[in-house]
């Protein structure tokens, strides 16, 4: 993790509305920058892997905040988004909440709800962040197996006794027995269990569902 103090970055074509919750977030203590539009904001971050979050309008012109929706979500670091909008309905707000949104909120909205749907943001992008962090050192661990410990990795998280395994492999049992030693402190797990575990998690994200992509 970075420890990077967190961004909520403010995008709505709206002057007076812009500069009011920009000013609004810093008087709570938080860093916040104002954007006029997505192309601004896609263009002037000076950090693109920074943590935080986005207060978005819907409607602005050029592409509107469901569009930068969309395109944040094909990021590497993806922030979460609280849309605030003075012209929301519902089926605008399905798609925004289905697509991963916080929060839809009406303008105008209280001091405390927004800071509410700020605060769920940025436990959430930590939480992200900290699961992905916690993948990529799984897949680094997992880099350091050689060709032959992962197929033993891949004979044991399927229940296979290691008998089995050797019979497979045409190896020695204690030659599988030894290679599970060192697949367990490569992968630093202490159980069977555990080793399952990664293994799920490294096969989810090789596999992400349909229309997501692979962090």
């Amino acid at each position: 993790m970075t420890g990077r103090n967190p961004v909520i970055h403010v995008v709505d074509d709206d002057d007076s509305v812009r500069t009011g919750v920009v000013r609004l977030l810093q008087a709570a203590g938080f860093e916040a920058r104002g954007y006029a539009s997505a192309g601004e904001f896609l263009l002037g971050r000076s950090d693109r892997n920074a943590p935080g979050c986005v207060v978005l309008d819907v409607r602005m012109p050029g592409p509107s905040g469901l569009d930068l929706q969309d395109a944040l979500a094909r990021l590497e670091e993806p922030l979460p988004i609280v849309f605030l909008t003075g012209h929301g309905d519902i089926p605008m707000s399905v798609r925004a909440m289905k697509a991963g949104a916080v929060d839809f909120l009406a303008k105008p909205v209280s001091r405390d709800t927004l800071l509410a749907s700020v605060r769920t943001a940025l436990a959430r992008d930590a939480e992200t962040r900290a699961a992905r962090e916690g993948l990529r050192l799984l897949r680094a661990r997992y880099e350091t197996l050689t060709p032959r410990e992962r197929e033993v990795f891949a004979g044991v998280v399927a229940g296979k006794l290691n008998k089995q395994i050797a019979a497979d492999l045409g190896t020695a049992e204690r030659t599988v027995k030894a290679h599970r030693a060192q697949i367990m402190g490569k992968m630093q797990v202490a159980s069977v269990a555990a080793l399952v575990h990664v293994a799920d998690l490294l096969d989810a994200a090789a596999h992400p569902p349909h229309g997501q992509a692979e962090r």
